[in-house]
């Protein structure tokens, strides 16, 4: 993220501007060439022809694409009433601030227009799957009133006041166009990322020809690689595993622009002080989610599905346990990974890196990442090229089930667990989430020591980095070594009492 400076603020929201109005300036130019036709005030024909371009792809693109993308959201199967009354009482034992919690649901509304309807009609998204209510679902949503009201030490008003919930798969999503420059400076992005991923001896795993155009830009390095992803849709970058005492790694991006960010980490995972292991290379396998990559592709894979490629890809490597690592939008598919019973077992201890998974039953990182107005430089960044990137705008919107996507405490228990966190990240409440992991066995929330305790590798570790934003701490190699040299002490760790390398000896 970029930082919170008045050039920074000129910086980007200059960039904005110019990628942002090319389309509309472009079509306004091809309008008057057509109506108008001026012979004097013609730009030069290579300019001509690009605006012919981006006018044709707004046209033909991105506005039918945009039609199609808000189609309805399937959602997951509804849990058993049982199952639901557990998690209605779960997120309520661990909400700090219920007026705030509340607030942040309903877009910052005061408590005066917070009324009963408006709390059914969010919990009757966020715990029925549905939009609206009807007579057979009074019961259970008066019952989760009742409790929000004993929470609160409050009662809430009769009726519906003027607070409108945020449900964020069933309201209509926003998106903005993006221009043809703007898809070739991913290209060019991508390019670099290639080239530097190659030179840090990974192997790219490409789709068979037969789907080179399902991602645009257009990824023409790919028809250079031999090896073809044994999954469906996923491709990911493998760098091969020689150590006979480690542990491999997978390691799953967030939203972004792919890999580039994560350059510098992936490499320095083989590097260290003393200079190379004598006993070889730790494996990793960088998956790709071009979904959030803003790219135009396919919709995000649904959650069994993305489970089952992955295993497929760890299957394809002979790899029978590894460690998870994973950033941001990457700690969702974690949580999927370690939920689902298949492939929970092939994940020893885990790295999550400015998770949005825990707690995410706060309102914070849906408000910040799909309803906040932004205001400073960093909230311009991410609403411009994130937010409003039709990829990521439908997979928040569409493909975004929070209560399947949440990672809880006990969902870590008996694992070795580090979870880096941002003091400024502008997208979690990472106070909250520091405190939730630090409470004691009692249940009381530890004093703020626990951003300054030594990582034992031990159990649940914090880390935490003073003055830094979301993904910030990839920017600084002496951050990126400290990540990496986690990895590197859970890659020494046995799991069923025996090295990785023996385990995969005995297959």
């Amino acid at each position: 993220m970029i930082n919170n400076s008045p050039a920074s603020y000129a910086f980007i929201r200059a960039c904005i501007f110019f990628l942002h109005y090319i389309a509309p300036l472009s079509a306004v130019y091809c309008m008057a060439v057509l109506l108008l036709r001026p012979s004097t005030y013609r730009v030069p024909l290579v300019l001509e022809i690009w605006a012919i371009a981006e006018t044709a792809f707004f046209a033909l693109i991105y506005v039918p694409r945009t039609i199609v993308l808000q189609r309805a959201a399937t959602h997951p199967e509804l849990l058993p009433r049982e199952q639901r009354r557990e998690l209605f009482k779960l997120c309520l034992d661990t909400v700090e601030d219920p007026e705030k919690y509340l607030s942040g649901w309903m877009r910052g509304a005061p408590a005066s227009e917070i009324k009963r309807e408006n709390v059914k009609e969010l919990f009757c998204w966020a715990f029925l799957n549905k939009k609206d209510h009807g007579p057979e679902d009074d019961d259970e949503l008066e019952e989760y009133a009742d409790e929000t009201e004993l929470c609160l030490g409050r009662r809430l008003e009769p009726g519906r006041g003027n607070a409108v919930s945020l449900r964020v798969t069933v309201d209509r999503f926003q998106s903005l166009h993006r221009s043809l420059l703007w898809y070739f400076c991913v290209f060019f992005v991508d390019t670099i990322t290639f080239s530097s991923l190659i030179w840090n001896s990974f192997h790219f795993h490409s789709l068979p020809f037969s789907q080179f155009f399902d991602v645009f830009p257009l990824r023409p390095f790919g028809l250079l690689s031999e090896q073809k992803t044994p999954a469906k849709t996923l491709t990911y970058w493998h760098r091969p595993h020689t150590s006979k005492a480690r542990l491999p790694i997978l390691f799953i991006h967030g939203i972004g622009i792919g890999l580039y960010p994560y350059v510098n980490f992936l490499s320095q995972i083989n590097k260290s002080s003393n200079g190379r292991d004598e006993d070889g290379d730790i494996g990793i396998i960088a998956i790709e989610i071009m979904s959030v990559s803003f790219r135009i592709t396919g919709a995000a894979l649904e959650k069994d599905q993305m489970c089952f490629e992955i295993q497929q890809i760890l299957r394809h490597h002979g790899w029978h346990e590894c460690i998870l690592a994973s950033h941001s939008y990457g700690s969702v598919i974690s949580s999927h990974l370690l939920h689902y019973s298949e492939t929970s077992q092939l994940f020893g201890p885990v790295l999550l890196i400015d998770p949005v998974s825990i707690l995410l039953h706060l309102p914070d990182v849906a408000y910040n990442f799909t309803a906040r107005k932004p205001l400073r430089a960093n909230e311009h960044q991410l609403y411009y090229f994130a937010s409003m990137d039709m990829g990521v705008a439908h997979t928040l919107g569409r493909r975004f089930f929070w209560a399947e996507n949440i990672l809880w405490k006990h969902d870590m228990d008996g694992r070795q667990v580090t979870v880096s966190l941002a003091s400024r990240d502008l997208i979690v409440d990472t106070e909250a989430v520091g405190r939730y992991l630090a409470q004691d066995g009692n249940g009381e929330p530890k004093k703020e020591e626990w951003k300054h305790r030594e990582w034992k590798g031990k159990g649940l570790d914090i880390l935490w980095f003073d003055d830094l934003d979301h993904a910030q701490v990839f920017d600084s190699r002496r951050n990126c070594e400290i990540l990496a040299k986690v990895v590197r002490q859970y890659s020494l760790m046995e799991r069923r009492g025996k090295s990785y390398g023996a385990a995969a000896r005995d297959q």
